[in-house]
């Protein structure tokens, strides 16, 4: 079967494909799972009840489950919750906003690669082709990034710089670099960061996401902020140097995903107006409309307050425990090793780097994987080189082949355990 060249760049293997590919495969007789691999969020009893009632008030109220299920919204999204949103966001942070202003999408992923594919790739202005990119000023980046360009080559991004505290260290935006390179180069239609940092935890401060705000405003592209795991839901940030952020220049991609709604596809962005009506044309193309499930569980939480406050109440201190748990055991199983782990600032992964690994991530993946252990081997966080204009080949980050993504949001037993063979297996392949 011949595909086209769209076709065969959305269907070859990537990082994306394998890791949704470990989610759901089973591993073969006799291998005991240790999963820590994917994005799947923790099923926490409160959240968990709290959407339970909320589908039993649909369920009992008159004919609504039957228009659930029964009608599209419309391709921008379903207009009472879009509502609730711009309503409890505006009011609670004092964003400039309205219903213009939001739209939902099937999940967060499908709403960058909207975005990625609206601000970058082929142009014409004033009868003039020209190429566009999408800038990511902190690499490692999301895995789910790296293959969602229609066209090649449209994706660039900055390697991060890092400061080290005993076995943990934190990276930084290279601010020097990404500077100069905007300066020099003009053909950037978006910057695109994740806050949380999938994979590595990391948050940017309040300082530094208004910096970058700012740059992009200079440069007259927005910011897009990936704002998956994020502030005001679902708060899986364990730093206060961070608040909820937008300007009018910012395209806020949020997502109920996190916040124990993962199977029902609700990506929500917030951003100028052209942008959200751009983003409905392409979703009555691609989709027709968005799912209404998450939209119809959350409409009345989200305009309530209520989602917000089950975050920051049983959300984030459900993480941080299991966060600090993870840490303990990498400290215990990886002692008398040359380890680090990323400050653990939010996300439900951690990013251990493993100093004296003698073999490349990807095949020490392999190896676990023998063993039952599901992780993310770290080199497809980073991409998006651009030797040509004066970048150093990510592939010359001294993380790019030492590092894994491990989620920790499972059975804390299971995790310990994973972790175990992890550090067991890591002193067979040390220098």
């Amino acid at each position: 079967m011949n595909f086209s060249d769209f076709g065969n760049k959305l269907t070859s293997r990537s990082g994306i494909l394998q890791l949704m590919d470990d989610i759901g495969r089973p591993l073969p007789d006799g291998v005991k799972p240790y999963r820590l691999g994917g994005g799947n969020p923790a099923m926490i009893g409160e959240i968990s009840a709290m959407y339970r009632s909320e589908m039993e008030k649909i369920m009992q109220n008159g004919d609504e489950f039957e228009k659930l299920i029964g009608l599209y919204d419309s391709p921008q999204g379903r207009m009472s919750f879009i509502e609730s949103v711009a309503e409890y966001l505006s009011k609670t942070y004092g964003w400039k906003i309205g219903p213009e202003n939001v739209a939902v999408t099937n999940g967060s992923q499908s709403a960058c690669f909207y975005l990625f594919n609206l601000l970058s790739g082929t142009f014409t202005e004033n009868k003039t082709k020209l190429k566009k990119k999408i800038l990511f000023p902190l690499a490692p980046e999301y895995i789910g990034y790296a293959d969602q360009g229609i066209e090649e080559d449209t994706f660039v991004s900055i390697p991060s710089t890092w400061e080290e505290n005993g076995n943990s260290f934190k990276y930084h935006v290279n601010f020097e670099l990404l500077e100069d390179y905007l300066k020099k180069n003009h053909d950037i239609g978006a910057v695109c960061v994740t806050r949380p940092t999938n994979p590595t935890g990391n948050v940017l401060t309040d300082f530094e996401i208004k910096k970058l705000s700012s740059l992009a405003k200079e440069n007259g592209i927005p910011l897009i902020i990936d704002n998956a795991y994020g502030l005001p839901w679902p708060n899986i940030i364990f730093t206060d140097d961070a608040s909820p952020y937008y300007d009018d220049n910012v395209i806020l991609s949020m997502s109920l995903s996190k916040i124990g709604l993962p199977s029902v596809r609700t990506g929500i962005l917030i951003g100028p107006a052209p942008i959200i009506t751009a983003i409905g044309n392409l979703n009555a193309i691609a989709a027709l409309a968005s799912g209404s499930f998450g939209q119809a569980i959350a409409c009345n939480l989200i305009k309530s307050g209520v989602l917000v406050k089950k975050a920051a109440d049983f959300v984030r201190p459900y993480y941080e425990k299991k966060a600090h748990k993870a840490i303990e055991a990498f400290h215990h199983y990886f002692e008398g090793t040359s380890y680090s782990i990323h400050k653990s600032e939010g996300s439900i992964f951690q990013w251990l780097l493993m100093k004296d690994l003698k073999i490349p991530a990807m095949e020490f993946y392999r190896c676990l994987k023998k063993k039952g252990v599901i992780v993310v081997p770290g080199e497809y966080f980073f991409f998006g080189d651009d030797i040509e204009h004066g970048l150093p080949p990510l592939k010359e980050h001294p993380h790019y082949s030492k590092c894994l993504r491990i989620n920790y949001a499972g059975d804390e037993e299971e995790v310990e355990q994973g972790i175990k063979i992890i550090a067991d297996t890591y002193r067979q392949f040390m220098r």
